[in-house]
């Protein structure tokens, strides 16, 4: 299938994540549609989250501690929306140690369901039938409902911390159905290209 073209969902700077430019399947695992999704995590000026200190290694950080945490996040396509979750709390963050704990609870994630790794999200539909995931929003900072059709660029929400997420970051992904669970894959790009891990983009 050929890549769909989307724009940036974001403005200022972002590091690459999780890139299938790198690999695929990017996230490790071919499950929820995920072989060809991306991260990108809100940095400040000097390409950074929240700071690391003493603290960072041995407890959980309040999500916004870290400089992207409620940044708008942007229809990269216009479309349709198909569908929205706004309930999910934000979560702590978990770097350091704290993350390897973590870690041993994706499983249960897992488990519940696409819905319980993606957190907050909103889908939209493009005219030519295939769905954009964005995920892991702010809590209640939906801004579109289902059935809007939105044009690129504008408002969907905010990046926040919620499902499966360790620090803000916004995950997308393409997919040839809404019903996520029982979707393929769809390979994506961001104007014409797709970024690689470590690099920083900035819109």
């Amino acid at each position: 299938m050929a890549p769909l073209d989307l724009a940036y969902p974001f403005e200022g700077r972002w590091l690459v994540q999780n890139s299938p430019a790198d690999r695929v399947p990017s996230h490790g695992t071919a499950r929820f549609a995920a072989s060809h999704a991306i991260d990108f995590v809100p940095v400040d000026e000097s390409g950074r989250t929240a700071s690391v200190t003493w603290r960072t290694l041995v407890r959980p950080e309040a999500p916004n501690a870290f400089p992207g945490y409620g940044r708008p996040v942007l229809a990269p396509v216009a479309g349709t929306v198909v569908g929205v979750l706004d309930a999910v709390p934000d979560h702590d963050a978990f770097r350091g140690l704290p993350s390897v704990g973590y870690a041993l609870t994706q499983g249960r994630r897992a488990a519940a369901g696409w819905e319980a790794l993606a957190g907050n999200h909103v889908l939209l539909r493009t005219g030519g039938g295939v769905v954009v995931a964005l995920c892991h929003l702010q809590q209640g900072s939906a801004e579109v409902a289902h059935g809007d059709r939105v044009g690129v660029g504008d408002v969907l929400g905010r990046c926040g911390n919620s499902g499966n997420s360790t620090e803000p970051h916004v995950h997308v992904q393409a997919v040839d159905r809404a019903e996520v669970e029982d979707a393929a894959a769809v390979p994506i790009t961001f104007g014409g290209r797709l970024p690689v891990n470590g690099e920083v983009v900035e819109v």
